[in-house]
């Protein structure tokens, strides 16, 4: 059985020979052909081969396209730092919106004209044509609110939405539309699902009525122009109580990445009991705790998550946000054998 036949069945909610697994390795895939973190984000054919690589010699049960969120606001024009050791991200005192005016600036665009987009839908062709038919592809996405909270400021956005909506809201249309032909091209490029990340989803950013406001009925059109060209939606949210519910809503997605359990959950149980016979769990050992953990406190985990989640499908072993960037891979390697071992179905 090849990953893509297991994956497919785990969404289908039935038991392959194991669980699949995906320690969510992007970034550190680089280490693999020896590049730094700026040219395996800027050099589209050095990352679909540092993240092949690293697919093969780890064997891991995914191939996903996440290199950074800064994909789509770079192509509005936001001013961007691109380290070597560490994810791009937006040179904060210089605001592509600088003023409420400005939100006109964010138009629609052509994601195949664009740099950084265009170039991430070359990058899932290459990961499609090399591994495609072994293996789900999946393509990375922000969010149409968090797109826009880096071209304007998250502080400045927040005040803008009690002063001065309207603005905001043709802008948020535009880049739905944006994302919507961006995602539509992802797919045409191979992608078998995409993967939408929805920053502020949760408690502790938003209220569940203000997501709904501000992205849901946005990311609710993106979903569903990606269903009705054959694709497959999933939702990653690494923020602590997320909205499990208001999301499955609008969206509808097959599988939902995560770190932390939704606050109508006490218990890994509980979820897999409300959401899980919905929803395939991608998840959740807790990358920070990967930084100071010892290798019998992963195993711990890893089993834990296993015990509560494997019965009848529907789960992928994976860390909850993304591995990482300073570790090796050892960690890694560690929650692949215990997928393999004690994540059998023959158990």
């Amino acid at each position: 059985m090849n990953s893509l036949e297991r994956v497919t069945m785990v969404l289908n909610h039935q038991e392959p020979d194991r669980i699949p697994v995906y320690p969510l390795i992007n970034s550190i895939s680089r280490k693999y052909t020896g590049i730094d973190y700026a040219e395996w984000t800027l050099n589209e054919e050095k990352c679909a081969e540092s993240i092949l690589k690293a697919t093969e010699e780890l064997d891991v049960d995914i191939i996903c396209t996440l290199v950074d969120l800064s994909v789509e606001a770079a192509d509005w024009g936001m001013e961007m730092n691109y380290p070597t050791d560490k994810a791009a991200s937006p040179v904060h005192d210089k605001k592509f919106v600088s003023t409420p005016e400005e939100y006109e600036k964010v138009v629609v665009l052509d994601p195949t004209k664009t740099p950084r987009m265009s170039g991430h839908i070359k990058l899932a062709k290459m990961l499609s044509d090399a591994k495609g038919k072994e293996k789900p592809i999946v393509g990375f996405v922000f969010g149409p609110l968090g797109i826009l909270s880096m071209l304007r400021g998250l502080d400045n956005l927040f005040v803008d939405i009690f002063m001065n909506p309207e603005p905001i809201k043709q802008a948020l249309e535009n880049i739905t539309e944006t994302i919507t032909r961006f995602s539509l091209e992802l797919l045409d490029a191979g992608c078998h699902a995409i993967m939408y990340d929805t920053l502020y989803a949760s408690k502790t950013i938003l209220s569940p009525e203000w997501w709904d406001e501000w992205e849901g009925v946005y990311i609710e059109k993106v979903c569903n122009a990606v269903r009705e060209h054959g694709g497959m939606v999933m939702l990653h949210n690494c923020g602590d109580g997320l909205y499990v519910a208001d999301q499955i809503r609008r969206m509808k997605p097959v599988a939902i990445s995560l770190q932390h359990l939704p606050p109508d959950c006490e218990s890994m149980a509980e979820f897999k009991e409300k959401y899980g016979q919905e929803i395939t769990i991608i998840g959740h050992v807790d990358p920070g705790f990967l930084m100071t953990a010892s290798e019998e406190d992963i195993i711990a985990q890893c089993r834990e998550q296993i015990d509560a989640y494997k019965k009848d499908g529907g789960y992928i072993l994976a860390t909850g946000c993304e591995y990482p960037a300073p570790l090796d891979d050892h960690f890694a390697r560690v929650m692949i054998n215990e997928a393999k071992t004690y994540g059998a179905y023959d158990k």
